[in-house]
């Protein structure tokens, strides 16, 4: 098993000290010790924590949040300048202004969160691969402990 996700033996800091996970996430804090220091950019995790020196690499978030984010954020968001467009009927030069950016940004920040949250909630549990070195190289069936 890996030292940076063994069973409390490794865990002396607290958690971090918000309760509130998706605040955590949008935060960047380490779900270790608590620390600002999740990301080294929007949605980029950092190599390690710089206070407790937690190995971000070793999780597995995947690109899930992208996808989903995308499309639920992209649904919203047509429908709101549908609707814009339907009340209002503003040049299509409002629409980019407005949109465009709103978009990124959502996206972006969306990302984080989600990245941020599901980083988090495996370090909480002690999430691993299955069929990797940590559970021998042998696939667990769900609820099976090594």
């Amino acid at each position: 098993m890996s030292d940076d996700m063994a069973d409390g033996e490794d865990r002396k800091f607290e958690l971090p000290a918000s309760a509130n996970l998706m605040k955590a996430a949008a935060m960047g804090e380490c779900p270790r010790c608590g620390s600002r220091a999740l990301f080294k950019s929007v949605v980029s995790f950092a190599d390690r924590c710089s206070s407790c020196d937690l190995d971000y690499s070793r999780f597995n978030v995947g690109d899930g949040p992208a996808a989903f984010l995308t499309l639920a954020i992209g649904t919203v968001l047509a429908i709101l300048a549908i609707v814009v467009d339907q009340w209002f009927h503003p040049p299509f030069w409002v629409h980019v202004i407005l949109w465009v950016p709103l978009t990124i940004g959502m996206v972006l920040y969306g990302l984080r969160i989600a990245k941020g949250m599901l980083l988090i909630v495996e370090y909480q549990r002690s999430a691993r691969e299955a069929g990797s070195l940590e559970t021998g190289g042998t696939r667990l069936s769900p609820g099976e402990d090594q």
